[in-house]
């Protein structure tokens, strides 16, 4: 009980007085949600390009989770292609935002950026499987412990393995798996044991040691040592998952 409250409680508790003493906006009405500048016109970059995307989300979600979304466009596209998953309406949306806006104000982090073939030749499994997602009815949507916006992305990027990209440890929902799970992680570096996404334990290279608790995750850094803690994600020494650029 020690060690739970320690490793998973603690974290949690300085996460929420931060959000209580600082200035971010408590409301979607108050964020800023403008580009950030990160991506060119999509005019001006002819070949094609993949950047998945995440950034803290807005008012007491924020304490624990970040948000993801999928940008991409093929070659001589003429502008970028950017889905997301939401909490009202059907879940899957499409340019809802600038394709690299700040989300609650927070500057996007982009953990998977693929140019030029590379790009070209997952974004069809991309597209294959954003239209295969099975969550996009009225309803299907839930904030924890998914199928929520975390947990669409992470269903993409297991469509396409060669990413061997895996979500920040504090993007809540993407553990999330209908019914007991067994087998290869997220990035195909390891392997995981899952419960709905509500308890799991994963040995990967590029996700580490992982241990899940209703949803929140604790563990350590193999690949860049650092500590994973449940609502700040990895910290640590090198740049981890921030720039875990597929190849």
């Amino acid at each position: 009980m020690l060690a739970i409250l320690i490793v998973f409680l603690l974290p949690l508790v300085a996460r929420a007085a931060l959000y209580v003493a600082g200035d971010t906006p408590r409301s979607w009405r108050d964020a800023d949600w403008s580009s950030t500048k990160t991506l060119p016109p999509a005019s001006e970059e002819p070949g094609a390009r993949l950047v998945v995307f995440t950034g803290t989300t807005g008012a007491w979600k924020g304490i624990f989770a970040v948000h993801s979304w999928i940008v991409f466009k093929p070659a001589g596209a003429k502008d970028w292609t950017r889905y997301d998953v939401v909490g009202w309406g059907r879940p899957v949306r499409m340019n809802n935002w600038a394709a690299d806006g700040r989300w609650y104000g927070n500057m996007p982090v982009a953990i998977a950026d693929l140019h030029g073939a590379d790009a070209e030749r997952v974004i069809p499994k991309v597209e294959q499987a954003i239209a295969a997602y099975p969550f996009n009815d009225y309803g299907d949507y839930r904030i924890w412990p998914g199928p929520n916006s975390n947990s669409f992305v992470a269903a993409v990027l297991r469509a396409v393995p060669e990413l061997q990209v895996s979500l920040p440890s504090n993007a809540m929902g993407r553990d999330f798996r209908p019914g007991f799970y067994a087998g290869p992680t997220d990035s195909r570096t390891g392997v995981e044991l899952n419960l709905w996404g509500l308890a799991g334990i994963k040995l990967a290279w590029v996700e580490g040691i992982e241990v899940n608790l209703l949803g929140l995750v604790a563990g350590i850094d193999l690949r860049h040592p650092g500590i994973k803690l449940p609502g700040y994600g990895r910290i640590g020494f090198g740049p981890g998952e921030a720039v875990a650029l597929a190849r």
